[in-house]
């Protein structure tokens, strides 16, 4: 029998065999090349928009930055959180994001680029992790597009160039959302474990708002773990578990340590730890009722102090441009989503991840809406993620299931939608950049229609059809990341992006990025966009650069060198009411400065019997008058001050009035 063509067939077929999966194999290596290049390029670019530029901003929040200076020079302060190396008192919020820059100031000593640097990597961090998160559901693309909202989010540019917890918090919850995933793919308890423990040290960041998310985390893996319902609901009380460790250790050695060898509680009303995570920090922030509140603008008609509250608070001039932009495209992609993966399987990966970052966005997004205590705009960052999240797994699998009507309806309802929105939100910044939200309306619309018909469109009509949707849908939060990137923050309550009319200054009405007073920024127009509220006072620096509730103290040098002398002898080189007041005064010294009353001079601490026996004792060298909230400072705080004014002269050095209590020379 003659072989030889049965030979050569064979030997064809496996050399085209071969070519085929030489080319197949070339194919998805491109592929994955081209995947790599992109992430890279978008951790590159959100690197480069966060690290920009950085030191303009100087120490940014001086509250958290004077905490960080202790905290590198003291390990007790260190481990509290004290506001100073000597620890009279702490900052009102727990120390994890301290610790993050309190070891970079130790490394690299303290200014500007040592405490803000690590905020900028936790961004970019976050933004990483977020598209590996989104990718194991969505695939590449809708990762890269999450990643790319989160980066390019007003409150995430704001928020990952400034020293507030807010920054970590974002990675330690985005972190967690990724456990969670990994969990739901595997069924693995450690990955469970993981997430519980990262939530517990974002309680150890910002208190109760870390457990915004632990609702949507625990039912998703209820509902789309791979293990039977038992083995479920075990793992899920381990997770628990974690959680309360990881967050209950620290609460645990503060709560059990002696009040008189450790540092005051600040924002607390009685040195305890429970009182500031279930009062200030916690259930007072939803009903208002909260003692040590640094105040709010009046509200008409008995509104809250912080603003109107409702569905529509996120919307609003306040708040709108630092994070609704793709707001309303994520809750019609998360609506869209479910629609389509209604038949999936319970362990469908895709919809477990539309469930998790849904419930996210709508539990914390209706906490901060009806929220009627303490709010700022910038704690907006939190939802951040859940949007880019929603807006990249719903765009990417509408565009991918295109050939459906409905598929083609929600994505040109959500370019619609975002389109219009940009237009409105522009239109409060209408002196800045005036063309840009005609072109983002024009152009959002017209595409919107064109994707009515994108099943028939191919090739590079197809692709230009997306690249527009995109512009359209990014441009105008582009345009305010960048205008708050090439701004500088130095205020405690900064605000992203230009100045918005109708803003009623709960964002911060700046100068240059700072709180200033009404009317303080270029150009003749108040900081709130507008005339501030009737009977509004704005807490601006008092003369001679004491500093405010919300603005740092900027000594002059012959203050500065006048409170190092002999620095070394006292436990305080000084003291002053209010936080703010004493960092300007830390920072520029590096010396400890006593906060009397902590961040506004609220908190009844010292007493004036205590103060009295630290001056005897001769551990405050210098009281400086000024600072707190005006007309705002506790009995305690007026009481510490008129003592000192009746009791030892006062003498003027760089405009500040500075009392020495080492004289004993009485008025």
């Amino acid at each position: 029998m003659n072989t030889a063509p049965l030979l050569a067939t064979q030997m064809r077929h496996a050399g085209l065999t071969s070519a085929l999966s030489r080319a197949r194999f070339r194919g998805l290596d491109r592929t994955s090349r081209v995947q790599r290049i992109s992430v890279l390029a978008l951790l590159g670019l959100t690197a480069l928009l966060y690290l920009w530029g950085l030191g303009a901003s100087g120490y940014g929040n001086s509250f958290y930055a004077a905490a960080v200076e202790a905290g590198a020079r003291s390990w007790k302060a260190f481990f509290f959180g004290s506001f100073d190396s000597s620890n009279f008192i702490t900052v009102d919020k727990p120390p994890a994001s301290l610790w993050v820059m309190d070891l970079s100031a130790r490394i690299f000593g303290v200014n500007s680029w040592s405490i803000l640097a690590p905020q900028a990597l936790e961004g970019v961090a976050a933004v990483g992790l977020l598209y590996g998160t989104v990718r194991r559901g969505f695939g590449h693309w809708a990762g890269l597009i999450a990643g790319a909202v989160l980066a390019l989010t007003p409150a995430a540019a704001l928020m990952f160039r400034f020293d507030n917890p807010d920054a970590l918090l974002v990675l330690l919850l985005v972190g967690a959302a990724y456990a969670t995933m990994r969990a739901v793919d595997s069924g693995r308890t450690g990955w469970l474990v993981l997430g519980g423990t990262l939530v517990g040290f974002g309680f150890l960041t910002k208190m109760l708002q870390a457990f915004l998310v632990l609702p949507a985390f625990g039912l998703v893996y209820l509902l789309a773990g791979p293990a039977a319902v038992r083995h479920r609901i075990a793992q899920l009380l381990v997770a628990l578990a974690s959680v309360v460790v990881s967050a209950g250790w620290w609460v645990a050695i503060v709560t059990l340590w002696p009040a008189a060898d450790r540092p005051y509680i600040g924002g607390s009303t009685d040195n305890s730890l429970l009182n500031l995570i279930f009062g200030y920090n916690g259930f007072g922030r939803l009903t208002g009722n909260e003692t040590g509140s640094v105040g709010g603008i009046p509200g008409a008609g008995g509104a809250s102090a912080w603003g109107p509250t409702g569905l529509a608070r996120l919307f609003n001039a306040d708040f709108g441009g630092q994070i609704s932009w793709l707001l309303p495209a994520a809750l019609l992609l998360l609506i869209g989503l479910l629609v389509l993966l209604r038949r999936a399987p319970r362990t469908d990966p895709r919809r477990a991840l539309t469930l998790l970052f849904g419930g996210w966005l709508l539990v914390t997004g209706l906490v901060f809406s009806l929220a009627q205590g303490i709010i700022h705009p910038y704690y907006t960052v939190a939802l951040a993620p859940a949007i880019g999240a929603l807006v990249g797994g719903g765009a990417v699998f509408a565009w991918q299931h295109r050939s459906r009507l409905f598929a083609r309806l929600l994505l040109t309802a959500a370019v619609a939608t975002t389109s219009v929105w940009a237009f409105v939100l522009l239109d409060r910044s209408s002196a800045w950049v005036p063309w840009l939200r005609g072109a983002v309306l024009v152009s959002g619309l017209l595409v919107s229609l064109a994707i009515l018909g994108v099943n028939r469109l191919r090739g590079p009509v197809l692709v230009a059809c997306a690249a527009v949707a995109l512009w359209a849908s990014f441009a105008g939060p582009i345009g305010y990341t960048i205008n708050t990137a090439a701004t500088a923050h130095m205020s405690a309550i900064p605000s992203a992006g230009p100045a918005v009319q109708g803003s009623t200054g709960f964002g911060g009405p700046r100068v240059g990025g700072r709180f200033g007073g009404p009317g303080g920024v270029p150009g003749g127009g108040a900081g709130f966009g507008g005339a501030p509220p009737a009977g509004f006072q704005f807490p601006g620096a008092p003369p001679g650069g004491a500093g405010g509730l919300l603005t740092s103290s900027t000594p002059s040098a012959a203050l500065v060198q006048a409170l190092r002398v002999d620095a070394g002898s006292f436990t305080w080189a000084a003291a002053t009411v209010g936080a703010n007041s004493a960092a300007g005064y830390q920072l520029a010294t590096g010396d400890p400065v006593m906060a009397i009353g902590g961040f506004n001079g609220t908190d009844p601490t010292p007493t004036l019997a205590q103060f009295e026996a630290l001056v005897v004792q001769h551990r405050i060298h210098y009281f400086i008058s000024g600072g707190g909230l005006a007309g705002g400072t506790s009995t305690t705080s007026s009481q510490i001050a008129a003592w000192v004014a009746g009791t030892f002269t006062s003498s003027e050095i760089g405009g500040a009035t500075v009392y020495d209590l080492s004289a004993r020379a009485a008025r």
